[in-house]
């Protein structure tokens, strides 16, 4: 397959990327190429599981099922603005029909970690600005950190709370950031300049050189989760600033919040006992597949909206994976509203689309 750079305002024809804030779009399309199929080849198979998420640029692609076509996509269709075949394991195979396809893969993690930071943290990010006259213009570094695959990890109903926490610290080359033996104390985000990573050992005092680190990346963090001794030296290599989370916090916000998970049979029982969908994605993945009844409440709408929500009513938060609903229930369960947050989310559930 070939790969051509991408055009950014391709990105905003598709659903949910035309949700996106400008600076994280941007950021998806410098991570993001143009990619192309041959006829007969196919994109996926049935049965995959591969964390990736497909949209048809041009050509034409035949989705199978059992090795019988079941759908034709042509790109520009209103069909083709959506993930293709999005759930996994995938329920159908894409071949490419046209003798020429072009389509675009993205890290479904990632992006659904910049939906879900896209629609909680903006009131908190001004906050922090705002807080500090010394913060960052921009919150790219926020960004590249939410695209980690540590952060992946850390419950996205703390992800707000881990910004607001963070302390911005101002250092100069050649301080000493951590010392190797040193008792672990806080975890640092690089929001400017660069850090250079040395160890020393018994036969050289003096460290030897590990890595290089820049904005964006992140350290600190092994010896606040083993509470162990520092491993390493990690000294300014040039003048800059960094955010550092305490221990206490950083161990606290690790842990999941207090929610209440539900598999598919459980949140159909809920529902069939007067409980309520509440789905808490955009209008635009609403509109192409929702649960029959289901309230659709943007996330980015959730606090706006509470009040609008019946308190005697038992609500199952769904999204399409669970990050963005298990989020939206934190907030829900914040106000004392009943809420249960659907395992897996719709891509893991047993529902026809």
């Amino acid at each position: 397959m070939e790969s051509k750079p991408l055009d950014l305002g391709l990105l905003r024809s598709f659903s949910p990327l035309d949700g996106l804030k400008p600076e994280n779009l941007q950021t998806l399309a410098r991570k993001t190429v143009l990619r192309e199929l041959s006829a007969g080849r196919l994109l996926f198979k049935e049965g995959d599981s591969d964390k990736r998420t497909y949209y048809l640029v041009s050509g034409v692609l035949e989705l199978l099922k059992d090795d019988r076509s079941v759908a034709v996509l042509r790109a520009g269709s209103p069909e083709a603005r959506n993930p293709l075949a999005p759930f996994t394991p995938r329920r159908y195979s894409a071949r490419a029909v046209s003798e020429r396809v072009e389509f675009i893969a993205i890290d479904s993690d990632m992006l659904d970690m910049m939906l879900t930071w896209d629609q909680t943290g903006s009131y908190e990010v001004g906050e922090l600005s705002s807080a500090n006259e010394q913060a960052p213009a921009s919150d790219d570094w926020m960004t590249t950190l939410l695209q980690t695959k540590a952060f992946h990890r850390i419950p996205p109903a703390n992800i707000q709370a881990i910004f607001m926490r963070m302390q911005r610290l101002e250092a100069k080359a050649g301080d000493v950031i951590i010392k190797q033996g040193d008792d672990g104390d806080y975890f640092y985000v690089i929001v400017k300049g660069k850090c250079l990573v040395t160890r020393e050992t018994p036969l050289n005092k003096a460290g030897i050189k590990l890595a290089e680190l820049g904005m964006g990346d992140t350290f600190g963090e092994e010896a606040l989760i083993a509470d162990a001794k520092r491993n390493a030296n990690i000294t300014m290599l040039t003048d800059g600033a960094l955010m550092r989370l305490a221990k206490d916090d950083f161990r606290k916000l690790l842990n999941e919040p207090m929610l209440h998970w539900v598999s598919f049979e459980q949140a159909k029982e809920i529902v069939a006992r007067g409980g309520k969908w509440l789905d808490v994605r955009l209008p635009s993945e609403f509109e192409t597949f929702h649960m029959e009844g289901a309230l659709n409440l943007p996330l980015y709408f959730i606090r706006l909206k509470l009040k609008s929500l019946d308190p005697n009513v038992h609500y199952v938060v769904v999204c399409d994976t669970g990050r963005r609903s298990s989020a939206a229930a934190y907030i829900l369960a914040e106000r004392d509203l009943n809420a249960s947050v659907l395992k897996g989310g719709l891509g893991a559930a047993d529902v026809k689309r």
